[in-house]
């Protein structure tokens, strides 16, 4: 009778060990695997030079009422331009229904969001608009940065290449493009700085 206690007792503790022993086992393999694979899926990640373009600072504190500046973003020119209240005053007087594309085409408001001159820029910093300088047409890039530059018939950009004009807000009003400029997504770090991206 202690001689078949004891054979029950020694089988009972023996598949928990080998329990133990597999289930161990498992996880250094697990473990092996994730460290093998983890240079292949880091791979994937953008580099420091794709993340550095992610974003870009702009200093605004040295552009003049009326000037207008070009920068960098991702690769695509982005129009900086310090409007003029009477640039502000045509773009807000525009109604949405005379548009030809009545969507704000800005990134950070809905799809839906109509193309008032409030939805393209930033509450408090109305003065400042900030677009993608690319023609929604073909990917020109639009004339009106320059003080001498030809504007069109509505005071923002003109497109050489197929006519297309577009208003002091960036929205298309006459010609071959089908959308408004598109407004990237920025945000103001403080009144003379933003962050685009």
């Amino acid at each position: 009778m202690q001689r078949e206690a004891d054979l029950t007792s020694h089988s009972a503790e023996e598949p928990a060990r080998r329990d133990f022993i597999v289930i161990a086992a498992q996880a250094f393999v697990g473990v092996g695997a994730a460290l093998a694979l983890w240079p292949f899926i880091h791979q994937m990640n953008p580099d420091a030079s794709t993340q550095a373009l992610a974003s870009t600072e702009v200093d605004l504190s040295p552009i003049k009422e009326g000037q207008a500046i070009t920068v960098v973003w991702r690769g695509k020119p982005v129009f900086i331009r310090n409007r003029t209240p009477e640039e502000i005053k045509k773009a807000v007087d525009v109604k949405v229904s005379d548009l030809s594309d009545g969507s704000a085409r800005n990134d950070d408001l809905p799809e839906r969001a109509p193309a008032t001159d409030a939805n393209r820029t930033k509450k408090g910093h109305e003065n400042w608009i900030i677009l993608v300088g690319i023609c929604t047409h073909l990917g020109c890039i639009p004339k009106g940065q320059g003080l001498s530059d030809a504007r069109g018939d509505y005071g923002g950009w003109f497109c050489p290449c197929h006519g297309s004009h577009y208003d002091t807000a960036g929205r298309i009003r006459k010609g071959p493009a089908p959308r408004n400029l598109e407004v990237p997504p920025y945000a103001f770090t403080s009144d003379t700085k933003i962050k685009i991206g």
